[in-house]
């Protein structure tokens, strides 16, 4: 019931014209991207000028980057998409003065293998992946942790999954160790990790 009242909330108040996007000029629309990835960028870029505090944009149709066999056709694909959105996103942020109150954390579930499977593609490797954080609460420009050279393994600034919820915490300024309290009366902690304080400003 909550949800669908928030929902309905939504849908009358001003933020819904967030996703009108007939109100950008085509050049705006063509710089983030014609697909559904960079037009939600786009859309991402409307909600934040209206103080919406959580956005979320995902990329793909579902499996994304989950990339079993034509790793290399759909990596560059999905690459382009992503590169294109997500550079005017934070580009645009930046012009208009949003970027240092805005946090931006990138990242999917986990890694794939560094090694290609017989369908030239890659699979599931929760050992070791990437993310991205920028934006308001974060120390840029900088690489943290490193794998091995053949990529199998985290040999420098290994974190867990906790560790990087609890870092997004404190860029935002909230306190990771905040409980949320379930149906049944049990405390869950927001994250368990500790936050990585080389990525926060």
């Amino acid at each position: 019931d909550t949800i669908y009242r928030q929902a309905m909330r939504l849908m009358k108040s001003d933020e819904v014209e967030a996703f009108d996007l007939t109100k950008e000029t085509d050049a705006v629309r063509e710089s983030y991207g014609r697909g559904r990835f960079g037009q939600g960028c786009l859309i991402a870029r409307r909600l934040i000028e209206r103080d919406v505090p959580f956005v979320e944009v995902t990329l793909g149709d579902g499996l994304g980057w989950d990339t079993h066999q034509n790793n290399f056709d759909g990596v560059r694909r999905l690459s382009a998409e992503l590169d294109q959105g997500w550079a005017t996103l934070m580009q645009e942020l930046k012009d208009r003065d949003l970027l240092d109150s805005t946090t931006i954390l990138w990242m999917g579930e986990f890694g794939r293998t560094p090694r290609i499977n017989e369908m030239a593609g890659r699979d599931h490797f929760p050992n070791a992946w990437s993310c991205v954080f920028a934006g308001g609460g974060v120390n840029g420009g900088q690489v943290y942790g490193k794998t091995s050279d053949d990529g199998m393994e985290v040999v420098d600034g290994r974190v867990s999954e906790s560790d990087v919820v609890a870092s997004l915490c404190a860029a935002l300024g909230v306190d990771p160790e905040t409980e949320n309290v379930s149906e049944l009366g049990r405390p869950h902690k927001i994250s368990e990790g500790t936050p990585i304080q080389a990525l926060l400003s």
